[in-house]
């Protein structure tokens, strides 16, 4: 039966270059647009090759390969299909083939023929069209059944192949992705699953406990790695901590910082390592502490007065008492510490000439006033109670332990007991030769010290005896004359500071010897030294008498740190009163309280 009868087209019609073919006749199967018969093949020179159908692969595009050729292998890569499919698409546009839909002008694409099959068996079933889509188009469709060769087992075969390209398909989709590596591994999806479930646990897991995975230092008991923390600076804690969230909490432990504190500038701890401060946490007095030691602050006024005074104040809490002429008045800060509420919630009256110099001690007010007299107040009542204690103006006072010591112009110091049954009765008066400026009693209420105007052939500083007023000891031997000693304090029962006329800071220590200072800072400008406040530890702060100047100085330096004058030329005053705390620091001057804020430079 020659070729024309079985309704085949010529041979040369599917051959690149060759007539056009035309369309195909309507009864014509799909296996017979791939194969030609057996008896045309039989005429050609070259002998037909009879091969089992293969499984065709779908490129990115869903199209099979070039006619002619066997389809690609599934070890080729999504780019070989895609090519050839795009030349499958060129062929289709020259023209209708025998399964093109529409003509050639309408630039649809042709049929692409499909590999060679052994029979009628490998002819595609009704679902192929579906399952490629694009890929393989076919020609006019037959209006009757198709052959009882193409039902049955080959039905089957296209279910199967066409599963196949679907996942063919989406593998190759994700190898697009990225995941070509990964495709390759059995299992790999779910141990990718399952390491993903694993991350997010430990995120979630990673604020309220230590992290599960991690390096092994992580996992030392937390005695271990405190110990090994220890040894780390300010620096190297701060790095640490931006590592989790679990090492940031680990690293604002106090114990990590107490260490660092304590040879820090105003960090709330003293020479002993008592912390004064312990309702702050550690970490925040460390970084204020920074900027002590750099200067950095905000300068403000909290108070101003019209007319020149000499102000003293104490602080107690959250609760600021200042001197302004005959009235003690106490005023409240708000939660910030930097500021004042504007109005005195107390005031403290009875001397009636300037409050020179105040205390506070057992839940009293202890003041000294320019009219020789001193004045108790009760901090919480209205009890006060005035007495006349010298004959001149009372310059300075000092109580601990129930005992008031007060030193006057009158070249007199004198001792005196708080017990509400014997105020006002005097238990020693001791003749100091000299006008005394300051006095403070030794933290082992054994003995107090006074500092004279350094007028007459002796030593301004000198210790005495608190229960028998006997003079004890003075200290050092070459003071020069007038320089007299306006501010003194004890920092330990065997350590005290003091400062005044002579420009110097002084630092003594009884147990090495009383003849000499320990140590000394001289102020650069040669001003006379008013007031001196330290945090008990490596900080100095001191107030000079022109320009209302400032100074911060660490005590294992020599050179001062920081200075800040307060004042210009026209409103020079002198700084009568230092305090400070481990984020403010309060100083007093002629006309106004200025405030000098380190944790919000």
């Amino acid at each position: 039966m020659s070729a024309p009868e079985l309704g085949f087209a010529p041979r040369n019609a599917g051959v690149r270059g060759g007539s056009r073919p035309g369309p195909a006749p309507p009864h014509v199967t799909r296996s017979g647009l791939v194969s030609p018969p057996l008896e045309e093949a039989a005429a050609t020179s070259a002998p037909l090759r009879v091969e089992p159908a293969l499984r065709p692969l779908m490129g990115s595009q869903g199209r099979s390969g070039s006619p002619g050729n066997r389809g690609p292998r599934e070890s080729e890569g999504g780019e070989a299909r895609v090519a050839r499919g795009k030349r499958g698409r060129r062929k289709g546009k020259a023209g209708t083939g025998h399964g093109g839909r529409g003509s050639g002008a309408e630039g649809k694409p042709g049929l692409q023929p499909a590999r060679k099959t052994a029979g009628p068996g490998a002819e595609a079933g009704p679902g192929q069209e579906g399952e490629e889509g694009a890929g393989v188009e076919e020609g006019p469709r037959s209006s009757g059944k198709r052959d009882e060769g193409s039902a049955g087992p080959g039905k089957e075969e296209e279910r199967r192949l066409g599963a196949e390209r679907r996942e063919d398909g989406s593998r190759e989709r994700a190898r697009e992705r990225g995941c070509q590596a990964w495709g390759r591994i059995p299992g790999t999806r779910t141990a990718m699953a399952a390491a993903g479930d694993e991350e997010a646990a430990a995120a979630a897991a990673e604020p309220s406990g230590r992290p599960a995975a991690g390096p092994a230092l992580w996992r030392l008991p937390e005695e271990l790695l405190l110990l090994i923390c220890s040894y780390l600076d300010m620096r190297a804690l701060g790095r640490l901590a931006q590592v989790c969230r679990w090492l940031r909490r680990f690293t604002s432990c106090d114990l990590l910082w107490r260490r660092i504190a304590r040879a820090s500038l105003n960090s709330g701890f003293t020479r002993l390592g008592t912390d004064l401060m312990a309702s702050i946490p550690v970490k925040d007095r460390v970084k204020v502490s920074q900027n002590w030691k750099l200067g950095r602050c905000r300068e403000g006024i909290l108070l101003k007065w019209r007319c020149s005074q000499m102000p003293w104040m104490q602080l107690e809490d959250a609760s600021l008492y200042i001197s302004q002429a005959n009235f003690i008045l106490a005023y409240q800060f708000r939660p910030d510490g930097a500021s004042l509420n504007r109005r005195p919630f107390r005031i403290f009256a009875g001397h009636d000439e300037d409050v020179c110099h105040f205390v506070l001690a057992n839940s009293h007010i202890i003041s000294a006033g320019g009219d020789g007299k001193i004045g108790v107040h009760k901090l919480h009542s209205t009890f006060t109670v005035k007495y006349s204690a010298h004959e001149q103006e009372v310059n300075c006072v000092d109580c601990k332990g129930g005992i008031i010591v007060s030193g006057s112009r009158d070249r007199t110091a004198k001792v005196w007991p708080l017990a509400s049954g014997r105020l006002g009765q005097c238990l020693h008066t001791i003749q100091t030769e000299d006008r005394v400026w300051s006095i403070a009693i030794s933290p082992l209420l054994s003995s107090f010290v006074t500092g004279t105007a350094c007028c007459g052939h002796f030593s301004p500083l000198r210790i005495w005896d608190l229960n028998s007023g006997q003079l004890i000891t003075h200290l050092g031997s070459d003071f020069p004359p007038g320089a007299g000693v306006l501010d003194v304090m004890y920092e330990s029962p065997s350590t005290l500071l003091s400062c005044g006329y002579d420009t110097y800071v002084r630092y003594w220590d009884l147990r090495t010897s009383a003849r000499k200072c320990v140590m000394e800072w001289e102020e650069p400008h040669d001003s006379t030294l008013y007031c001196l406040q330290t945090d008990g530890n490596h900080l100095l702060a001191t107030g000079s008498s022109y320009y209302g100047v400032v100074r911060l100085w660490d005590r294992r330096q020599r050179a001062c740190l920081n200075a800040f004058p307060l004042t210009s030329t026209p409103l020079s005053s002198p700084v009568y009163c230092l305090r400070l705390t481990t984020r403010h620091l309060y100083a007093a001057l002629s006309y106004n309280l200025h405030i000098l804020d380190f944790e919000n430079p």
